[in-house]
């Protein structure tokens, strides 16, 4: 008699009782060899690895996602309003939305959450939300909206695309694992898109988690070190030049952030010898060291002068150009890197995430802008390609939501 055999027509239309069956029916060898194979009782799965079952807090007097350390992997979501969407249906969807966050951020899923085990790892996930100009007028609160949320001045080098630019909300996503951020996006997307819709998403990435000592500087892709001079959280210079504390009454604890999406020509800096990718800095690549010093901390010395009488650290360089003197005035760079692999001619579609977080836009980040923009020379090898303005309202309570300072 012929033995049985298991289809995968027979499986589909039979299910589990008929393969049961028929795998009761097979020949004695054969069911030998298969319980050899599919032992009865199944190890155990390993545990998870510290760093995936770490959390970040999501409840205090800041958002998370801002001071925090920054995490690997980002997703940056911008989203419009749809038409009719008002005061009370904002409320309604920042307080489902924070609800998301608090679950997810400590391991928990979100509600109707169909896949619940992806969220059982945070991965220190963090969740950060943002106002842009126009949820202030759909809203019904722009005499509530600082003067500085509002679309940049025109600089001369940008090259802004649509695509990349301006959002009535923002979330930023951030966690130390690709997984944690894409179901975290999802879950929240989901529950948004009752009363918004997606403008643009914008991925990034840094070195992952713990492939580095902690503290160490991040290269952007162009390999420069990135964030050399950023305030340190925790200091007085950083709460003075971050958290907002005389601005608008609900703001108080918030910040300000200005998100440019900044192409860079790979192609040309890779026909830069480095000596002009030095001169164009004022930092080493190796070190980071200013040209003037020998650690990447130095002090740069923009006095100092060559053998033919000219400054060391060229007046168009970066780091003299980017220089802000007072330590309370600067801004926070949280850079990523984006790549959206090769085009079809082989060329780089890569370059920066740039979030720039600071208590003023227009005291602090404008002037700095504007002088990049006149006399970087970086910015024959960059491109801005798409800019975004938002609040961060403060953080809140375990009973709280966020915005609920400026919409309640």
């Amino acid at each position: 008699m012929r033995d049985p055999r298991i289809t995968r027509r027979g499986l589909l239309a039979g299910g589990a009782a008929a393969a049961a069956g028929a795998l009761a029916s097979c020949a004695p060898q054969q069911a030998v060899l298969l319980d050899r194979a599919v032992p009865e009782t199944m190890p155990e799965a390993a545990p998870p690895a510290p760093g995936g079952s770490a959390t970040e807090p999501f409840h205090g007097v800041h958002q998370a996602g801002i001071a925090t350390i920054p995490q690997a992997h980002a997703v940056f979501v911008g989203l419009d309003l749809l038409p009719g969407t008002g005061r009370e249906a904002a409320v309604r969807m920042m307080r489902l939305l924070t609800d998301d966050a608090r679950r997810l951020t400590e391991g928990r899923a979100a509600l109707a959450d169909t896949e619940p085990e992806l969220a059982t790892l945070p991965s220190r996930l963090t969740v950060t939300f943002g106002f842009g100009p126009g949820l202030f007028r759909a809203a019904g609160v722009e005499d509530r909206r600082p003067e500085s949320i509002a679309p940049l001045p025109g600089f001369v080098i940008d090259r802004l695309e649509t695509r990349w630019t301006g959002a009535d909300l923002l979330l930023q996503i951030c966690a130390d694992d690709a997984v944690t951020v894409t179901h975290a996006l999802r879950m929240t997307v989901k529950d948004a898109r009752s009363f918004a819709r997606v403008r643009w998403t914008q991925r990034g990435f840094r070195r992952s988690a713990h492939t580095m000592a902690p503290g160490t500087t991040q290269r952007n892709l162009m390999g420069q070190l990135d964030g050399t001079v950023n305030p340190q959280p925790g200091t007085p210079d950083f709460d003075r030049a971050i958290w907002v504390n005389d601005g608008p009454q609900w703001l108080r604890g918030g910040t300000t952030l200005v998100l440019r999406r900044i192409r860079m020509e790979l192609e040309k800096w890779d026909a830069a010898d480095r000596v002009a990718k030095e001169f164009t800095i004022g930092r080493r690549l190796d070190t980071g060291a200013p040209l003037t010093g020998q650690q990447e901390h130095d002090e740069p010395d923009f006095d100092r002068l060559n053998a033919l009488g000219f400054p060391v650290i060229s007046e168009y360089a970066h780091i003299r150009q980017a220089r802000v003197a007072d330590p309370g005035m600067r801004i926070l760079r949280r850079v990523y890197n984006y790549d959206e692999g090769p085009t079809a001619e082989g060329h780089a579609d890569s370059g920066l995430l740039f979030a720039s977080y600071q208590a003023d836009i227009t005291r602090q980040f404008i002037p700095v802008q504007k002088r990049l923009a006149e006399g970087d020379l970086l910015n024959e090898w960059t491109t801005p390609i798409g800019s975004a303005v938002f609040a961060i309202p403060p953080g809140c309570s375990p009973n709280g939501w966020i915005g609920e300072t400026l919409l309640s």
